[in-house]
């Protein structure tokens, strides 16, 4: 029984061709029908029974057929199939199903662990047609027979490494070895981030979100370690590169490693947290992101700060919703000297009080604050339920009530005016 992964060379090309025209061929592509509708029917029936609604999913994809787990279960099937043709007929066909079968495996794995790892860089598309090209061109060569020849050809060029000797064929081998690790590492911290980021919200989410960086930059560095040693590379070689890479940290990226730990320490305290109401350098607005190197705040004229991590930890920020999502206003109002106190007192605390807004504990206050230059001045004071309403609405509708009160009863809000005294002419 010949190896599934050890194809025979095609040394005649046209025999191999025969081989084609015979009637077991027809037997094989029956065979290989029947595992394309038994892999399509267990992936969908397995969908429905997980009750699988997330179109981004890795394993299932967005049609059944675009996900991991149909060319998987469908390259199981082909290996089961091939085995028992064996038996009967002479396998042709599936020398080269197998392989093409191969490849799309690691094209879906590659891609698909790309999209939900990245889903928003741009880099993503132009890499994901590289592993494609790559993988088809390995097929080709390997159903071709010319895999092991270039690989014994590379293994020839050989050069020293320190204490070591690597070849070629070592390069390419650790390339393709790296490029699976980290594609697993991705998928296994795309998994973690998807569970740790579940329904997480508020004070959870900035935690769960360092959680999940840390596991990314741990897997990733571990998968590069585990690659390298597997190939064969001396890591010990790789301490004068450690050392250079640590000076060059130490001098000129000593910036961008503050912001890095920065952006660690901002999630692990949680002294701010997205959806905090925060003032940093003078700029007021919601923080809608925390990334690794920078915050992200929005204003709620729709204008976005960059504030560099750096900046969240060694200056002054105050976070108007850390301990307490309240918000504090007040409106200032003036009427007329000859009003009565108490009446104006009832009518702007009615106004507040009516606003679905403004939280009852503490209870709004309604103050004659100083007797003006043109009329009595009364400050209403009063707090609002949530940070995230739109407070300059809030103040709108209360001041605006206000005026439709003190108008009714008649209440009126005097204009500036001055008066001007002439001496008399002598």
């Amino acid at each position: 029984m010949q190896k599934p992964f050890a194809p025979e060379p095609i040394d005649d090309f046209e025999g191999w061709l025969a081989a084609f025209r015979q009637t077991s061929v027809l037997i094989e592509l029956a065979a290989l029908v029947a595992c394309l509708l038994l892999a399509w029917s267990l992936v969908r029936g397995l969908r429905r029974a997980l009750a699988v609604s997330n179109q981004r999913s890795i394993w299932f994809g967005r049609r059944d057929i675009d996900g991991v787990l149909f060319p998987l279960v469908l390259l199981l099937l082909a290996f089961v199939a091939r085995a028992l043709l064996a038996t009967f007929v002479s396998v042709t066909l599936y020398r080269v199903a197998i392989p093409v079968l191969v490849s799309l495996l690691a094209i879906r794995v590659g891609v698909k662990v790309l999209q939900a790892a990245f889903s928003e860089s741009t880099w993503v598309k132009p890499l994901e047609q590289t592993i494609s090209w790559l993988a088809w061109l390995l097929m080709v060569l390997w159903v071709s027979g010319l895999l092991p020849v270039m690989l014994n050809e590379l293994d020839q060029i050989s050069w020293k490494m320190g204490a070591s000797t690597m070849t070629a064929r070592n390069v390419l081998e650790g390339a393709l070895m790296a490029g699976a690790v980290l594609i697993v590492t991705l998928w296994m911290s795309a998994g973690i981030e998807s569970r740790l980021l579940r329904n997480a919200t508020g004070s959870e989410l900035s935690l769960r979100m360092a959680i999940s960086n840390a596991t990314r930059a741990l897997l990733i560095f571990v998968g590069v370690i585990v690659a390298l040693s597997a190939v064969g590379i001396d890591l010990t070689a790789l301490s004068v590169l450690g050392g250079a890479v640590g000076v060059g940290i130490g001098l000129g990226l000593q910036k961008l490693a503050a912001n890095y730990v920065s952006g660690f320490v901002i999630l692990a305290e949680r002294n701010v947290r997205i959806g905090d109401s925060v003032r940093v350098d003078g700029f007021e607005g919601t923080v809608t992101a925390i990334n690794a190197r920078y915050t992200a705040i929005r204003s709620k004229t729709g204008r976005e700060s960059i504030v560099p991590n750096e900046m969240m930890v060694i200056s002054r920020v105050e976070n108007l919703t850390h301990f307490d999502r309240r918000v504090a206003q007040s409106t200032a109002v003036t009427v007329g000297f000859d009003s009565d106190v108490e009446q104006v007192r009832a009518l702007l605390l009615q106004a507040v009080v009516d606003h679905n807004q403004v939280l009852l504990d503490p209870a709004p206050l309604v103050n004659l604050s100083n007797f003006g230059s043109y009329g009595l001045e009364f400050t209403a004071d009063y707090s609002v339920a949530d940070a995230d309403v739109p407070q300059g609405a809030v103040k709108s509708d209360i001041n605006r009530a206000i005026w439709q009160a003190l108008r009714t009863h008649g209440i009126s809000i005097p204009y500036p005016q001055q008066v001007l005294h002439q001496p008399k002419a002598g």
